[in-house]
């Protein structure tokens, strides 16, 4: 007689981390803020008095030239994302706190409750949640099922929860290296419009006789303000980069332990 192959366990169709999909739209959407802040806020006349000199931060921001609306929507783009990510990684944890969540399964586990344990994936939620579920669904599985060698079990439970973290990492994950990708660009970007700022500057105290205090002072404006925007979107996407990278990382070390006790509590059970 043929051995039967266990059906896998079916994942739900909610979505476990939920996020925006396409980052290039926050990217677009990003740009048009950018820009139509650039033009109609930061260049606003009331900013500058008769003869064009900034009268406030606002229109010194306007000097910095035309590098500012892209530096502004990287800077806004690590906003949106982390924001983004922040509300993703939050339903992907659950209702629950982690720690207890997994001392609770671990305990039903302990007392051979399965039952009690999906219940509190139940309550719990989340991605967490999500992938303990599934083992634990192929747990009772294993449990009926009278053809498999126990080594067989063993191993169909440990492929269930290696497919259901699979499943899950990209979701975690998704728009992060967007953010990481910023750090550099940001930087790269600002040190750009550092670099044309200070050429601009270098123009205007090489033009014969007296040098044009109005085009020096725009071309260091210039290289200041981009070099600002550029080191606060690459401070910004370091920071939320690594936040939540660890918080992945705490994300998939709760699932790594209540995965091995689930493979392990069948193991010293059958």
């Amino acid at each position: 007689m043929e051995a039967q192959k266990p059906k896998a366990a079916q994942p739900s169709s909610k979505k476990n981390a939920p996020g925006i999909k396409n980052a290039a739209w926050v990217i677009v959407i990003c740009l048009c803020i950018a820009v139509c802040l650039f033009i109609f806020w930061f260049g606003n006349d009331m900013h500058f008095d008769e003869d064009g000199h900034p009268q406030n931060l606002w229109g010194t921001i306007y000097k910095g030239g035309i590098i500012v609306p892209i530096l502004q929507t990287l800077f806004l783009t690590v906003i949106v994302l982390a924001v983004e990510r922040g509300i993703a990684l939050s339903a992907a944890k659950g209702k629950g706190n982690i720690a207890n969540f997994v001392a609770a399964v671990k305990k039903c586990l302990e007392n051979k409750d399965i039952a009690g344990a999906r219940a509190l994936c139940a309550k719990q939620q989340g991605s967490v949640a999500a992938v303990v579920d599934s083992a634990l669904i192929r747990y009772e599985e294993m449990d009926k099922n009278t053809v498999l060698t126990k080594e067989q079990k063993i191993a169909n439970l440990q492929k269930q929860v290696e497919e259901a973290t699979a499943l899950e990492m990209p979701t975690l994950q998704q728009n992060l290296p967007i953010i990481a990708t910023m750090t550099t660009l940001g930087t790269l970007v600002g040190l750009l419009g550092t670099v044309i700022g200070m050429i601009k500057s270098f123009q205007a105290l090489s033009q014969s006789g007296a040098p044009d205090s109005t085009e020096l002072s725009t071309g260091i404006s210039e290289a200041l303000i981009n070099t600002a925007f550029g080191i606060a979107t690459g401070a910004f996407a370091v920071i939320f980069y690594n936040y939540y990278t660890n918080k992945i990382d705490n994300l998939t070390y709760a699932i790594d332990e209540i995965g091995f006790s689930i493979v392990q509590t069948f193991a010293a059970t059958h």
